[in-house]
């Protein structure tokens, strides 16, 4: 399978003199076409920040990181901040939304900019993707109007509007109760299954259970990788187990 991200030795520190730390500690990873990966990890670990480094929404202070054959830390604001809009997609643990706006209004903003096609052909994809995803009758409703497992299959609408290579989440189900975090991690799963890479963090075995690739992080270092086969509900309790017997092996 292609590559689609390819990083070298990445390297971030924050803090100063004697605080600084490396925060991601010369990490590699690779992640492919169509790959359904996550990364677990206790607080701190760098969990996150590889994901940024990953998508070029933070800069790294050495090594590299390429993505779909492109040098992001050769690329200007303006260049990754089209990259990520029309290449990715984001889900995070608690979606960022405007309050004036709509559920539809929210999910067609960020795909207006730079848009070849119509305000009605944007529209159309957005209902599309609302009925897709079993909330076609929430499009005009406020956000304080709707649940948590709503406002985020809003928000995994908003990631696909560009048909992204590649959607990054974090946390994507830690604000929500079992069920709904079930919904969601099957609505990701028919994501991938479609073709789009998908890369998680996540705290949550059974949603890194879900997936078919584990890396696991530690003090800023990728210390183990598990793969799973393809997800079968029939075998999650097996799942949850190897996950969670890799975890007690290497300490997390």
């Amino acid at each position: 399978m292609k590559k689609i991200i390819i990083g070298e030795h990445i390297v971030k520190s924050f803090g100063e003199g004697e605080e600084k730390r490396n925060v991601l500690d010369g990490v590699s990873v690779e992640i492919t076409e169509g790959e359904f990966a996550s990364v677990m990890g206790p607080s701190g670990s760098g969990k996150s920040t590889l994901m940024f480094a990953l998508s070029g929404t933070d800069g790294i202070d050495s090594g590299k990181v390429i993505f779909d054959s492109k040098d992001l830390s050769a690329a200007s604001e303006n260049e990754l901040s089209d990259l990520r809009r029309t290449t990715m997609g984001f889900v995070f643990q608690q979606p960022t939304m405007l309050k004036n706006l709509n559920i539809l209004d929210n999910i067609i903003l960020p795909s207006m900019r730079g848009n070849r096609k119509s305000p009605v052909e944007i529209t159309e994809k957005a209902r599309a993707l609302m009925k897709r995803v079993g909330i076609s009758e929430l499009e005009k409703r406020d956000i304080t109007q709707v649940s948590g497992g709503q406002l985020q299959r809003a928000g995994i609408c908003r990631a696909l509007m560009n048909s992204p290579r590649i959607i990054f989440g974090d946390e994507p189900t830690g604000a929500l109760n079992s069920k709904s975090a079930q919904e969601i991690m099957d609505l990701l799963a028919e994501i991938n299954a479609d073709g789009t890479a998908v890369m998680l963090v996540t705290h949550d075995v059974m949603v890194a259970a879900r997936t078919e690739r584990i890396m696991f992080m530690r003090d800023g270092k990728i210390v183990s990788e598990l793969r799973l086969p393809k997800f079968d509900a029939t075998d999650m309790d097996d799942r949850v187990e190897m996950v969670s017997a890799k975890m007690r092996e290497i300490g997390i």
